[in-house]
């Protein structure tokens, strides 16, 4: 098993959740609202005659732990529903998982998922 953790773009989300429901049957998945910079820097705003320098960058992270060979079925997806050319489409992080336990059930291994 395989943890995804993607950082995208906020309006990317909803395109992304319905292909992977609709495309791979991924049903679940963990988004957090997060701020963050890398080669995009921010941008600079003109408030009331002053300029503001934004470093960090409101974007979403998406959690998701998915069975080895679903592994680059996701990914691609992800790229091809988040890829805008642009610098701040963001990046895929990809762990290894060691095991995951459904607690009502109590299965473990891809039956979790």
């Amino acid at each position: 098993m395989k943890k995804i953790e993607a950082i995208i773009r906020q309006e990317k989300l909803n395109d992304l959740q319905e292909a992977l429901y609709k495309k791979v049957g991924i049903k679940g998945m963990t988004v957090s609202q997060v701020l963050g910079y890398g080669h995009q820097l921010g941008w600079k705003e003109y408030v009331r005659g002053q300029e503001i320098l934004t470093t960090l960058v409101p974007k979403l992270e998406i959690n998701m732990v998915v069975s080895d060979e679903l592994l680059d079925t996701v990914t691609n997806l992800i790229i091809d529903i988040c890829q805008t050319g642009e610098v701040g489409d963001g990046k895929i992080f990809i762990y290894h998982v060691e095991n995951a336990i459904r607690i009502r059930t109590k299965e473990t291994g891809d039956a979790a998922l």
